[in-house]
């Protein structure tokens, strides 16, 4: 019976069963190459690298994510969330100036937009005259919001900039147009659905009925049969030579 150095008698040949010792005589494990050599972290077991000599899987580069410009700020959307950078336009906004600006619409009857009316003759456009009082109006900009329409008791519609009042324009819808104020200083232009839509800056086609056009300083918004409402942004400073 097998013996270990310590003289314990086992039945085991490789280590005592009284003190664990390797046993007289028994064959020492050869721990100078472990097991799975040649083959590397991540190899299925049994299968050395040198048998898999597969090309490496080459993924596309990603691209690069496009930052803003003036902030490297990641792009989110159209305007950087920090400093309004135009990504489709690749425009800057104006710098927010250091004095309050006092918004201005200057209503003014139109012959430019008359004539463009009459181009696209409408089933109103033969009956339609152009006024002979050339009024000009300064109407002050107050709030978040700005109606553009025409005033109705009934409807209890009364709007910022009515384009009801003499000479009343007939192609203008009670609720033509909205402007919404901006925290960058400018103005979104919404036409919420009117019935002969809205143009900005002698453009021919109007804008989409729902969808925010920003306007700013010097913008001219076209409604109706003859009105141009230029928008004028003015200083303190500024006040006394207007």
């Amino acid at each position: 019976m097998p013996r270990c150095p310590n003289g314990h008698a086992s039945a085991d040949d490789q280590f005592c069963e009284v003190c664990g010792e390797l046993v007289e005589g028994a064959r020492r494990a050869d721990l100078s190459a472990p097991s799975g050599a040649g083959e590397t972290v991540g190899d299925p077991p049994g299968e050395p690298a040198a048998r898999r000599e597969r090309p490496p899987r080459v993924l596309p580069p990603r691209p690069p994510a496009e930052s803003c410009p003036m902030c490297e700020t990641p792009r989110s959307g159209r305007f950087c969330e920090v400093d309004g950078y135009d990504f489709e336009l690749r425009t800057i906004p104006p710098p927010a100036p250091s004095e309050p600006i006092r918004w201005i619409a200057v209503v003014t009857v139109d012959r430019a937009q008359f004539e463009r009316v009459l181009a696209q003759e409408g089933p109103d456009a033969p009956a339609l005259r152009f006024p002979e009082a050339r009024v000009r109006r300064e109407i002050p900009l107050h709030g978040g919001k700005v109606l553009i329409g025409r005033r109705s008791l009934s409807r209890g519609i009364d709007p910022d900039i009515d384009l009801g009042e003499p000479p009343a324009d007939p192609g203008v819808s009670h609720t033509h147009a909205v402007l919404g104020a901006r925290a960058d200083g400018t103005w979104d232009l919404v036409d919420p659905g009117s019935t002969n839509g809205t143009t900005v800056n002698d453009a021919t086609e109007p804008i989409e009925a729902g969808t925010p056009v920003r306007v700013g300083d010097g913008d001219r918004i076209h409604v109706g049969a003859w009105t141009t409402i230029t928008l004028t942004a003015v200083l303190p400073s500024e006040e006394g030579h207007r």
